[in-house]
């Protein structure tokens, strides 16, 4: 347990910046669907956006993992770190390049003509966003999480801000809600013409800020430009980019393919535009489990390759991925039986669909698993077991979406991800015990799975109309739920003696 303790302390102090700070943008929700009523009016940001996370992989394309692998040892680091970022450098500037030329052509072939702007400033942030992630790699590998937090989080306080100041302060002066005599300061400020896509202009501010705020990380970097060596990082890493961006894909798929296969007034009273804003702001009710899977991840790919040579390696692996499980297990039926009170998030012309949360939560519960899973193949050097299993996931989820899209919107777009992911998790397992063996405790995985998975179906089929009664019921069930898993787990809790039976 000891091994599972000190990943634990790991994954909550880098959970600070990642479950703290994305809930906090995340919070950001409860802004933009109020301050933008029509749902059509976030609908470009929200396709925008899916774009940038597939970019996103593209611009660091395995880098990330390929430092970890070559520069575990401290002798290593900044050679490697010299290496890694001088090409991450040199292709940002070409990728952004690029786009920042193509600008008009790009934004007219994605339907959103008259807002280059936000094709030039995604531009910028992903080039930023690029070389500011193998800095963070580096503060990763010196176990410099403290700093690491404390600039994710500076990162996400200015965006917040700049949320905050842009579409309530200056927006609401602007349409005379409060402090008339400044509305000559806040129209210098709003243009209530490009209203949404100050959402973008605060990532890009927050992005640009988050590199200097990186600048001691390059005060003893030099260009290397080494492609000898540079070759078998880049082989170790673009099944990585590939595997990677197939994953991606097989998460977005849905939210790319949606406005352009989901028939017209499939939803009566709302436009596919509506509709299409509507999922993709459910969407981010589901952003809990995408949290926990992220800080784990940040915690346990560091802590796993150094103790790569470790004969008991099999064993932390297993014994981790059993308690990332019942972790996540505790969010699926946290969430899933609260989605009453957690929807209040939304403003109310946007909760709908709210049914399908579940399923997306189980369906990012699999991914994690699958994450945890892949290490296998990570460590090993059989990277191209994850392209080819991401590449499944992907075909799955695209062929899926055709079919269930037309026929049952939003549940449809859930069910392929659901199941893609799970097909990914089982044939990584199945795999992984051929090539690299590792106990897992699957009886132990299986039954809180099921248990849970009946819990919130049980719940749902129980309709209390009333809030003062739904939310004390469902609050009380999920704390039952922790019970038993407490229970369960008491030996390895160190807590039989305060159950005696």
């Amino acid at each position: 347990m000891s091994v599972v303790k000190k990943l634990a302390s790991d994954t909550a102090l880098y959970g600070i910046s990642s479950i703290v700070g994305r809930f906090l943008n995340w919070l950001l929700v409860a802004v933009h669907t109020r301050v933008f009523h029509q749902q059509r009016l976030l609908a470009d940001n929200n396709q925008l956006y899916i774009y940038v996370i597939l970019l996103n992989i593209v611009y660091t394309y395995g880098m990330e993992t390929a430092f970890f692998r070559y520069a575990s040892k401290k002798e290593n680091r900044q050679e490697y770190y010299n290496l890694i970022l001088s090409y991450i450098i040199l292709t940002s500037v070409i990728f952004s390049g690029i786009i920042y030329f193509a600008a008009t052509p790009i934004i007219n072939l994605m339907g959103f003509p008259g807002k280059e702007r936000l094709v030039v400033w995604f531009s910028i942030i992903l080039a930023a966003d690029a070389v500011s992630a193998i800095a963070f790699v580096k503060l990763r590998a010196e176990n410099r999480a403290k700093k690491f937090v404390a600039i994710r989080l500076a990162n996400i306080f200015i965006n917040i801000g700049l949320n905050i100041f842009y579409l309530m302060f200056c927006k609401y002066i602007h349409d005379g809600v409060f402090l008339p005599d400044w509305k000559p300061f806040a129209d210098y400020f709003y243009n209530p013409k490009i209203g949404p896509d100050y959402i973008v202009w605060a990532n890009f501010i927050a992005s640009l800020a988050t590199l200097l705020l990186l600048w001691r990380e390059f005060v003893g970097f030099r260009f290397a430009f080494d492609f000898k060596k540079f070759r078998p990082v880049f082989t170790y890493a673009y099944p990585l980019l590939i595997m990677g961006l197939a994953g991606a894909v097989n998460q977005v798929a849905d939210r790319i393919m949606f406005r352009e296969i989901l028939p017209d007034g499939f939803y009566n009273g709302l436009s596919t535009d509506d509709a299409f804003s509507i999922y993709a702001n459910v969407y981010k009710l589901s952003i809990f489990m995408l949290l926990v899977v992220q800080a784990y991840r940040y915690a346990a790919d560091p802590f796993f390759f150094s103790k790569a040579e470790d004969k008991n390696s099999p064993g932390m692996i297993a014994l981790a991925t059993k308690w990332f499980t019942i972790a996540c297990v505790l969010i699926w039926v946290s969430v899933s039986l609260n989605i009453d009170l957690i929807s209040l998030i939304l403003g109310k012309s946007y909760r709908f669909g709210l049914e399908v949360v579940p399923i997306l939560l189980l369906a990012n519960l699999f991914i994690g698993i699958y994450q945890n899973m892949s290490i296998w193949f990570k460590l090993s050097d059989r990277t191209h077991f994850g392209t080819i299993l991401t590449f499944v996931g992907m075909f799955i989820s695209v062929v899926l979406n055709l079919i269930l899209i037309p026929q049952m919107g939003y549940v449809g777009c859930a069910l392929a991800f659901a199941i893609s992911s799970f097909v990914m998790m089982a044939l990584c397992y199945w795999l992984g015990q051929k090539y690299y063996p590792i106990p897992y405790q699957i009886n132990s995985i299986v039954i809180y799975l099921i248990g849970a998975g009946m819990l919130i179906f049980a719940s749902w089929q129980i309709k209390i109309e009333s809030p003062y009664y739904s939310i004390p019921f469902h609050l009380l069930l999920s704390l039952l739920f922790l019970f038993i898993i407490v229970f369960a787990e008491r030996k390895s809790l160190g807590l039989s003696k305060y159950f005696r039976i």
